[in-house]
């Protein structure tokens, strides 16, 4: 297979990354790759289902990298995972004979170590400089469920119509599914044993990046998890907080100790984010130095200087992202050309642990297997968003009334534009058609 024809297949079949933002997985090839890397790190605390998806595809998933190598040139793939992850690392190892381009690398017990500029370092010593991507040091990553969703693709000529989703928190049983896109989360929540306490809130993804959602809201090409928390825990509170609270408890209370500049995971690797100097100049109205606000725009959102860094509970992350959205807002991109400087010779001392995260977010009595089930879910509705990736959002090419099936093209990509299309993930008809989704029934 070539070049080509892979991406032709990949974005005909929907293929977008499995997480993080959605990356249309067509775009991300490029021959001046020289290292495929599988990134098999649950970044954040209770995930399961990627070790899971890996233990039980393992076959699947290195024929598909091995496909991507050929057609990129790349030399090398490297499967970058913890050693925790017993199960799955025992089922690549007992495929490497076949695939000797495959190599493991072993990643630390660290939050977050599937950030992919982290993974990149860790896997290849090699610096993603600041605000560029992998690609710029001759890599890419992939997550694994978009690797299996590859292998579908290319060998059974299968979109993506379906996705993994870990539930986990204040459940009964805790577990991994499989179910069709635009599932509910509701129906998950009843897939899980149902809801252990009267008041409750739900996070889609994980609890140091995710977003309070509704239970009506639904599955999309990127849901990896879904977390129930009482409403009166600490991650679903500093979820909750206003902006105007946020910027005066830090002018009242900011002592400038710099934990969070100190463990910022990008920071660290030499990327100029300085949480701790963003904060006095924003809340002293300081704006002789833009620097400090510009360089905002490096910060990977990964949550850590607030949610675990920072002894006063204040939030330099929600700051920082407000400060960033409106630069946005107002035209200033990314700042180009910006060399990390070297790589601080304290890293190893300052990685945050992942079993120390987890207990300091109140999470350790959820971490519990969630064991995976891989028997698609029967929903009897779907409401498929037609934006679930990076992108412009797919057209519609169906109406009310229509029958449709499983696999069927519904909304179709933009030619010219960067994104994919999305398939009906049921059979039904479609009841309800839209600039932002289409549902079905059965």
């Amino acid at each position: 297979m070539n070049f080509e024809t892979l991406s032709k297949i990949l974005r005909n079949a929907a293929v977008a990354g499995a997480g993080g933002a959605g990356f249309p997985t067509y775009a991300k090839l490029n021959k001046n790759a020289d290292t495929i890397i599988l990134n098999c790190a649950e970044c954040e605390p209770l995930l399961k289902l990627h070790r899971q998806v890996l233990e039980n595809y393992s076959f699947e998933i290195l024929s598909a990298l091995n496909v991507i190598a050929e057609c990129v040139d790349a030399k090398d793939i490297i499967i970058a995972i913890k050693g925790s992850y017993t199960e799955a690392l025992d089922a690549v190892k007992a495929e490497l004979y076949s695939f000797p381009k495959v190599k493991i690398k072993l990643l630390p017990e660290i939050y977050p170590a599937g950030d992919e500029v982290i993974t990149i370092y860790e896997t290849t010593k090699r610096v993603v400089q600041p605000g560029n991507i992998p690609i710029s040091v001759g890599v890419i990553v992939f997550n694994v469920e978009t690797v299996l969703n590859v292998y579908n693709a290319i060998n059974n000529s299968q979109p993506v119509t379906y996705k993994y989703v870990t539930i986990a928190g204040e459940v009964n049983d805790p577990i991994t599914v499989k179910v069709p896109l635009g599932t509910s989360f509701k129906e998950l929540l009843t897939l899980a044993g149902g809801v252990k306490t009267e008041k409750f809130a739900i996070i889609n993804g994980g609890p140091m990046t995710g977003k309070i959602a509704n239970p009506l809201d639904t599955v999309t090409k990127t849901t990896n998890a879904v977390l129930v928390m009482p409403q009166d825990h600490y991650i679903i509170q500093k979820r909750l907080g206003r902006i105007s609270s946020d910027m005066k408890r830090a002018m009242s209370a900011c002592c400038q100790c710099r934990m969070c500049t100190d463990l910022c995971p990008r920071n660290l690797l030499g990327h100029p984010i300085e949480p701790h100097n963003f904060m006095r100049l924003a809340t002293s109205g300081d704006t002789q130095d833009i620097e400090p606000f510009i360089n905002t725009m490096f910060c990977s959102n990964c949550g850590l200087c607030e949610m675990y860094s920072c002894m006063q509970n204040l939030s330099p992350r929600t700051l920082i992202t407000q400060y960033k959205e409106g630069l946005r807002e107002n035209g200033i991109g990314i700042p180009k050309d910006v060399l990390a400087k070297e790589v601080s010779k304290s890293r190893n001392y300052k990685k945050v642990p992942m079993a120390r995260l987890t207990a300091r977010l109140g999470l350790t009595k959820y971490n519990s297997p969630a064991p995976l089930k891989d028997e698609i879910y029967d929903a009897k509705k779907v409401k498929i968003l037609l934006s679930q990736h990076i992108g412009a959002p797919a057209t519609p090419i169906v109406k009310k009334g229509d029958k449709v099936k499983s696999g069927q093209l519904i909304g179709e990509y933009q030619a010219e534009k960067l994104g994919v299309g999305v398939h009906a993930s049921i059979d039904g008809v479609v009841t309800d058609v839209n600039d932002r989704y289409i549902t079905i029934k059965k």
